[in-house]
């Protein structure tokens, strides 16, 4: 963490410090907020958010799931909701389809896709 002080691991974090934390913009956690509705910081007047211990680790786990291991965010809405949020946070957590298997299904579809519009225009042509 940067910053002249370190906080204890307990310690609640206001949106800046998890922002530096987690490194990604503060932005990206309110998005985040309105994408999973596990994330729940408390809220002081003024709407000021403080993140506990446990948001902090949610909010890594997410982070991990959609920048290094490829979820989208509707996977990873999938994951907590058929596995639950300690599934998330559990260290490796299931994997992903690989980019290969993923790219190959879409190439499946293209060429159906392809072989739909080749009979269209053939069957326009005549």
């Amino acid at each position: 963490m940067t910053g002249a002080t370190q906080k204890s691991e307990r310690a609640y974090r206001t949106i800046g410090e998890a922002s530096d934390e987690l490194g990604v913009p503060a932005h990206v956690l309110r998005f985040w907020e309105t994408k999973f509705h596990q994330i729940k910081p408390m809220k002081r007047a003024g709407g000021r958010r403080f993140y506990r211990p446990d948001d902090i680790a949610l909010l890594r786990a997410i982070k991990e799931s959609l920048y290094a291991r490829g979820y989208t965010i509707k996977g990873v809405q999938k994951l907590l909701r058929e596995q639950g949020v300690e599934a998330l946070r559990a260290e490796g957590g299931p994997e992903p389809e690989t980019f290969v298997q993923r790219m190959s299904g879409v190439a499946e579809r293209l060429e159906a896709a392809k072989k739909k519009l080749d009979a269209a225009l053939q069957d326009a042509a005549r």
